[in-house]
């Protein structure tokens, strides 16, 4: 039985639930939350269970995962090439044609990502590519973190989007986050995951749910876009490179109340409000959360988790499933995302791009009496190039609230295209670059004054 058998709106108000059924979501839900949703103090860092699995096998394998990482993109290239050049019948369709037999643009940005990749590692070429603050961050910084990231969100996540516990938690809130965000309630654990765990590991989550029927194109592209939160691990690791870890919680507050502002009022307007409302055509729309008939909401949400659950796919083809989204993850994600974040730090570091753009800035931030506004303005705008360059930037500004502005600001921007715009360009999220590129200026434009008054407020 398929999740799409299951009548959704008139749930049984009489019998008591299977146990079987009830186990079924229970414990991998469990699993799910305690591996995604629930953070651990480890040392003097706070991370999740699935981090800390990746962070073991990160010192485990330590600095070969560079050459993993250029082994992969390498593959992914010739296998590409390969497909494109002999059309065997294994990628005429189904998962793997999806991957490999791409359009031209897609194959260009996997060569070049290969390219870049080989260049950094041997250190051969041009240095705009080879430098340790571009290709260098990509490869040795970045490349490392998304492998062993990715690798156990691919194998781990069903544990949360398999068993019910979106459908649960999504029935209980479903009212408020209509009503707030007007948006299906299961996407709390998008925006929760994302808080916990990483901002991938939501966009990760969004994608699957729309290629899955859960969400429509408008939904999830807010929801993407939104709530990709960065988590409270690399918040903390910005505090504390910027020198203001002594703030990390009035810091994380200002994060928290200017995103959900800016999460309504971008979610209204275009271009976000213009998305179509029309489901993944493969699979149509997959979910009712309207009508809870004669029942309690709190059983009516165990009753949608159950079913959901009692639906869910077998060990065989979960670990199909894992091993196909690992595939996908390192042969077409991982090329796009080292290619993206390459240019995009080229820009940033070796050319006055992103100096010339952020000219309008500077009047804006004297009128919010932001200290030191020429040197601010450019790490106003650069984050949509990487999340971590505000930082970067903002380290040679003596203002203390300066900072405190630009790593709040950098945190709320949300859509850079080292990682979270490669992800979702590369996603089936019908998403545009410069939709992505637009909803970086409208979250900028909304979160930088909540958070100036706020810091001008209550903390300086």
């Amino acid at each position: 039985m398929s999740y799409s058998q299951v009548n959704l709106d008139e749930p049984s108000s009489t019998g008591p639930i299977p146990r079987r059924h009830l186990l079924k979501f229970l414990i991998p839900s469990i699993i799910g939350v305690l591996l995604f949703l629930v953070p651990f103090q480890v040392g003097d860092s706070v991370n999740i269970g699935m981090g800390m699995m990746a962070d073991g096998l990160q010192a485990l394998l330590g600095e070969a995962l560079p050459l993993i990482a250029m082994g992969v993109l390498c593959i992914s290239v010739i296998v590409t090439l390969y497909v494109k050049a002999a059309n065997p019948g294994w990628a005429q369709g189904g998962h793997f044609g999806d991957m490999f037999n791409v359009g031209l643009i897609w194959v260009a940005l996997r060569l070049l990502g290969a390219i870049f990749v080989v260049m950094t590692y041997f250190q051969v070429g041009p240095e705009f590519v080879t430098a340790s603050f571009t290709g260098g961050v990509m490869l040795n910084d970045l490349a490392p973190v998304l492998l062993t990231f990715f690798f156990f969100a691919a194998i781990l996540l069903p544990f949360l989007v398999e068993f019910g516990f979106m459908e649960f938690i999504g029935s209980l809130v479903r009212k408020p986050f209509r009503v707030i965000f007007n948006l299906p309630g299961r996407s709390a654990i998008d925006a929760t995951a994302s808080w916990m765990g990483s901002g991938t590991v939501g966009v990760l989550i969004t994608s699957q749910q729309y290629e899955q029927g859960f969400y429509n194109g408008r939904e999830a592209s807010v929801i993407a876009t939104n709530f990709s939160v960065a988590s409270i691990a690399f918040s903390l690791l910005v505090t504390n490179f910027i020198g203001i870890n002594h703030l990390f919680v009035p810091f994380y507050f200002t994060v928290v109340v200017s995103g959900l502002v800016a999460a309504i009022i971008v979610s209204r307007i275009p271009p976000l409000s213009l998305k179509s409302n029309d489901y993944y055509e493969p699979v149509g729309c997959q979910i009712s959360e309207e009508n809870t008939g004669n029942v309690g909401l709190f059983r009516y949400s165990l009753l949608q988790a159950t079913r959901r659950a009692a639906a869910a796919p077998g060990p065989k083809a979960l670990a199909r499933l894992a091993l196909i989204n690992v595939i996908d993850i390192f042969l077409t994600l991982l090329p796009l995302v080292f290619a993206i974040g390459t240019v995009a730090l080229i820009l940033a570091e070796f050319t006055p791009l992103f100096t010339w753009l952020s000219y309008p800035m500077v009047p804006v931030l004297e009128l919010l009496r932001i200290p030191e506004a020429q040197a601010a303005a450019p790490a106003t705008l650069v984050g949509f190039a990487d999340m971590f360059l505000p930082a970067v930037l903002a380290t040679n500004i003596d203002s203390e609230l300066t900072r405190f502005v630009i790593a709040c600001l950098s945190m709320t921007q949300l859509v850079y295209m080292s990682e979270i715009g490669a992800l979702l360009l590369k996603s089936k999220i019908p998403i545009a670059l410069w939709e992505l590129a637009v909803v970086f200026l409208l979250r900028t434009a909304i979160t930088l004054p909540i958070i100036a008054f706020m810091a001008h407020t209550f903390f300086f």
